[in-house]
């Protein structure tokens, strides 16, 4: 298979760590080790991309603004969806335009993620459904009650049950090199933690 497309949705007050932190995962990975196989994208396995339901500068967390590349209607095939958390999915749980987009993404994607509170929205979504899933430790009890069928659980920073969810904004990270992971070999998530000096621990994640 050529080049993943790891496709990471942006909103008002999207958590910038969120989506900041996987981005650097799955567009620093490397299927050839070492730093200087970053230098060019010989041997990258993802094409990494921002959307957002409509072009144009958003403001997120903290007051950063960022710019994403597509809007819905222009967004390419997406592989690897990736939903962040924040405040701004609370207004975006009611939110018929992202919620059915997240959905028809989702049926189109080989895998399907979130970070932090983007659980919510998968959970709208109705892709959380008698999966078990985590998110930020204050939202346990909120993503319980946007779907009473989920088996929630904050026992874990990275939660597999055929969708990958994980806890809160740092834990976005540990879940990136989850997906690396699954697709490319420990030897390849390791290299890419290595390559970033972050402290990954494998054995934190809860799947099935």
């Amino acid at each position: 298979m050529g080049r993943r497309n790891v496709g990471i949705l942006l909103f008002e007050d999207v958590e910038v760590l969120d989506f900041a932190g996987p981005y650097e995962v799955f567009s620093r990975t490397r299927l050839e080790p070492g730093v200087e196989s970053r230098r060019s994208e010989d041997s990258a396995p993802f094409d990494v991309f921002t959307v957002a339901a409509e072009p144009g500068e958003l403001r997120v967390t903290g007051g950063l603004r960022v710019v994403p590349d597509y809007g819905f209607a222009t967004a390419p095939v997406i592989d690897v969806l990736l939903v962040p958390g924040g405040f701004g999915t609370r207004a975006l749980l009611e939110d018929d335009t992202v919620v059915d987009w997240i959905r028809v993404r989702a049926a189109e994607a080989e895998r399907v993620t979130s970070v932090c509170t983007g659980a919510l929205l998968l959970a709208s979504a109705g892709l959380l459904a008698n999966r078990r899933a985590t998110t930020h430790w204050a939202a346990l009890d909120l993503l319980a009650d946007v779907d009473a069928s989920i088996d929630v659980t904050g026992e874990a920073r990275v939660v597999e049950d055929d969708i990958v969810t994980s806890a809160g904004v740092s834990a976005g990270i540990d879940m990136a090199l989850t997906v690396v992971e699954r697709l490319h070999g420990r030897a390849v998530a390791e290299e890419t933690a290595r390559y970033m000096e972050y402290r990954w621990l494998p054995e934190g994640v809860l799947d099935d």
